[in-house]
């Protein structure tokens, strides 16, 4: 008995018919587009939009489901392109205060060591010329010896009116601030926190940047020996800090309470109270050196310089080789640590601190002074200041509840930094 065998499609054959199916409706609805002369320039699945163009009608449509999402979604172009351009600009700064403060640091080492040797060398020769009464020697000695005197003068006259450490001093700040403000651009780029007052305040704080330290030494340098001694003030006068937020933000729900509210009150008050004052007080007391120094240098070698002129009168006797040489001495001691201990780089420090001090106070003084809806989250607020005074969240906590009740530490500061 013949047996009929029955033919069952495979699985491959079904699907290499569906998608030849497929395939045919493709063209099919390719050659309808071409028919019309319609081609898809544009198709977005976030928007669910489609931009047709006729050719032969020169018309456009389009149609668009949620533009406002669209909108929203996309980020201003023009702005973080301005952004990406200070952030050039702000890295250049960086390497050029790096380098040139380097360069003052070695002004200070070079032109020390210069000076010492001056004055050392001018010593030798005015107590040898001091042991040669008479003879073809003793002119060239007392010569020598006061022509590096007046030198040692002239230097230590320039090196006490730009003050090198000072001025190092002041570029690795910038340089460390400029890393900072890069920072910050990254991070609202990075972020997307990008609106249209962060390229003019931006641009503000580099400028303020510029003027608390500048490059040049001519005319706009800053005056080594002020007055008055204030804080070092690097940041715009009227900062705005100020965020825009889409939507309002109870103040419970953005970290702040009335408790927390108290305790940076107590925090103002002790950085006022003591840090800050404190530090203006050491920056006082540094400066008050340093013009001592300052002025006690060349007046030593200027003296030294005159007593070896004198060398061989008769009618003085010792008092000029006593003059040359004791001087002289004390003038190297008294450069070496004025410029050696770096006096304007220890001030500059004390003045950069309060400072630091008077932009936190500033700082904590602006936010609490704003609307609870548009202030910065009160617990990241909280551990940031914590952290900016080297202590953690439960030490700033015992510090504003110590300082509430009046029984604080007298000798307890609010930063444990410095």
């Amino acid at each position: 008995m013949l047996q009929m065998a029955t033919f069952r499609p495979s699985t491959s054959t079904i699907s290499s018919v569906t998608c030849l199916t497929k395939f045919r409706a493709c063209i099919h609805t390719h050659q309808r587009l071409r028919e019309t002369n319609i081609s898809i320039s544009h198709y977005s699945n976030k928007d669910h939009s489609v931009v047709g163009l006729n050719k032969q009608k020169n018309r456009t449509l389009v149609i668009k489901t949620n533009p406002e999402r669209t909108e929203r979604s996309r980020p201003n172009s023009s702005l973080v392109e301005e952004l990406y351009a200070i952030m050039d600009i702000v890295a250049d700064r960086v390497e050029m205060h790096k380098n040139i403060g380097e360069q003052r640091n070695n002004w200070n080492h070079l032109l020390l060591t210069s000076v010492n040797s001056m004055t050392a060398t001018a010593a030798i020769m005015a107590g040898i010329a001091a042991g040669t009464e008479t003879g073809s020697a003793l002119m060239p000695l007392k010569l020598s010896s006061a022509v590096l005197y007046l030198g040692a003068t002239g230097i230590l006259i320039i090196i006490n009116k730009i003050q090198p450490s000072q001025l190092a001093e002041e570029q690795r700040n910038a340089s460390r601030l400029f890393k900072q403000l890069h920072a910050e651009i990254s991070s609202n780029i990075a972020l997307k926190r990008t609106n249209s007052k962060d390229v003019g305040r931006i641009t503000d704080k580099v400028l303020a940047l510029d003027k608390a330290y500048p490059l040049p030494l001519l005319g706009v340098m800053l005056d080594k020996f002020p007055e008055r001694v204030e804080p070092a003030v690097w940041w715009p006068k009227h900062m705005d800090q100020s965020r825009d937020s889409e939507t309002t933000v109870k103040g419970a729900e953005n970290g702040w309470s009335q408790e927390l509210e108290e305790e940076m009150r107590e925090i103002l008050s002790v950085l006022r109270r003591k840090d800050d004052a404190e530090y203006i007080k050491l920056g006082k007391i540094v400066l008050n050196i340093n013009k001592i120094l300052a002025v006690c240098g060349p007046m030593l070698t200027g003296l030294a310089a005159t007593g070896v002129s004198f060398i061989g009168s008769s009618s003085l006797g010792s008092i000029p080789p006593l003059l040359g040489v004791v001087l002289g001495a004390v003038a190297t001691i008294v450069n070496t640590i004025e410029h050696g201990g770096q006096m304007g780089m220890v001030f500059e420090m004390y003045r950069s601190s309060a400072g630091f001090f008077k932009l936190m106070e500033e700082n904590i003084e602006t936010t609490l002074e704003q609307r609870q809806e548009i202030r910065e989250n009160g617990q990241v607020f909280e551990e940031k200041v914590a952290l900016e005074l080297g202590r953690n969240l439960s030490e700033l906590r015992d510090l504003a509840s110590a300082s509430c009740s009046r029984i604080s530490n007298p000798q307890e500061f609010a930063s444990k930094l410095f």
